[in-house]
C-alpha cells in the first residue's frame, strides 16, 4: 500500500519539469525555463517514467514528443499545477484580510449591488470582496464560494437561505411603441409581441392569471438575460414583463414606461445563501447584515414595497 501510494504521489519538482517538457517540447527549453540543467530535467523525467512504469516521451534524434498516454497525463498535471498555483496565490495574498468569495447573479450584480459595494468597502476595509458570476444552484466547496445571491426558491441543500426581497414586474415597452400601439385594457397585450426571459417561461400566465385574464399569450421573442430584453423594449421590439427594480434608470429617463398599470409580485424571490459551514464567517455575516440593511432602505424608496 505504501509503494502504491508513492507511485500515486510524484514529487511536485517531477511534474514541474514534466510539465515544462510536455509545453515546450524540449528538455532543454524546460531547463532554462526552470533555471536547471538540462542533465537535471532528464533526470527528473525519466524518475517519473519509471515512478509510474509508463513511458511518457518519445526520444528520437530530433527532439522529444508525448506519447499518447503522456499527452493525457500532461494535460491533468497542468490543470493540477494550475490549481496548485491559484491556491498558493490566494494564500500569499491574503495576508492579514477576510476573504469573501461571492457568487452573484448577472443583472442584479451589474444594476443593482455593484453601485453600492463602495458603502460596504467603507464600512469593512477587513474584507475583500472576490466576485464571480453563478446561476442556478451549484456546489459551494467546489467551486470556493462563500455566499451566493440566489433567486428561486429557499430550497438549496446544506446551506442557510436568507431572504432578500421579492420581485414586483410589470409590462414596460418604449413610449415610442406605447404610442403606435395603444394599451386600453389588459386584453390588449395579448395581441402584442411579447418578450420573454429563458428563465422565467411562466411569468405572462402569471402575470395574466392575477387579473383573471385567461389564454395563451403570444410566443414572442425569448431572451437569457435582462439587459438584453430592456434593450429590445427601447429599440420598439416590444412589451416586455420586467422587475422595476433592475430598470431604475431606463425609468427614470423615460426610455421605458409601463404599459400597463399593474404591478405583480413575481413568482420568485432573492435570498442570500451560505453553506452550513460558513453561516458564522465573519465576512458572510458582515456582508449579509449589510446587505439586509440596504435592501432595507431601499425599499423605503419604493412605493408599494
Amino acid at each position: 500500500m505504501v509503494s502504491l501510494s508513492r507511485k500515486l504521489l510524484p514529487s511536485t519538482s517531477a511534474l514541474a519539469a514534466f510539465d515544462s517538457v510536455a509545453r515546450l517540447g524540449s528538455f532543454s527549453g524546460a531547463a532554462e525555463e526552470l533555471s536547471l540543467t538540462q542533465g537535471a530535467i532528464s533526470r527528473q523525467v525519466s524518475g517519473l517514467e519509471e515512478q509510474l512504469g509508463v513511458q511518457l516521451f518519445h526520444r528520437t534524434s530530433r527532439g522529444v514528443s508525448l506519447t499518447s498516454a503522456g499527452a493525457d497525463y500532461a494535460k491533468a498535471v497542468a490543470n493540477a499545477l494550475s490549481q496548485i498555483r491559484s491556491a498558493s496565490l490566494q494564500v500569499m495574498t491574503k495576508r492579514h484580510s477576510d476573504q469573501l468569495n461571492l457568487a452573484i447573479l448577472p443583472t442584479f450584480g451589474t444594476r443593482w449591488l455593484m453601485p453600492r459595494i463602495p458603502q460596504f468597502v467603507a464600512r469593512h476595509p477587513e474584507i475583500t470582496l472576490n466576485f464571480a458570476t453563478r446561476i442556478g444552484v451549484f456546489d459551494f466547496d467546489r467551486d470556493g464560494i462563500d455566499m451566493a445571491i440566489h433567486i428561486g426558491q429557499p430550497d438549496w441543500p446544506g446551506a442557510e437561505c436568507t431572504f432578500l426581497m421579492e420581485e414586483m414586474v410589470a409590462p414596460v415597452s418604449s413610449p415610442a411603441f406605447l404610442a403606435s400601439h395603444p394599451i386600453k385594457k389588459a386584453e390588449d397585450l395579448m395581441r402584442l409581441p411579447l418578450l420573454h426571459m429563458a428563465s422565467r417561461p411562466g411569468a405572462w400566465n402569471h402575470w395574466f392569471e392575477s387579473l383573471g385574464i385567461t389564454g395563451t399569450p403570444s410566443q414572442g421573442m425569448r431572451f437569457e438575460q435582462f439587459g438584453n430584453v430592456a434593450q429590445a423594449c427601447i429599440t420598439g421590439l416590444g412589451v416586455a414583463l420586467m422587475p422595476l427594480f433592475l430598470i431604475d434608470s431606463e425609468l427614470a429617463t423615460g426610455q421605458l414606461v409601463e404599459a400597463f398599470p399593474h404591478q405583480v409580485r413575481g413568482t420568485s424571490a432573492y435570498y442570500a445563501v451560505a453553506p452550513l459551514s460558513k453561516t458564522d464567517f465573519h465576512p458572510v455575516v458582515a456582508f449579509r447584515a449589510w446587505l439586509i440593511e440596504e435592501i432595507g432602505r431601499y425599499r423605503e424608496e419604493v412605493v408599494g414595497w
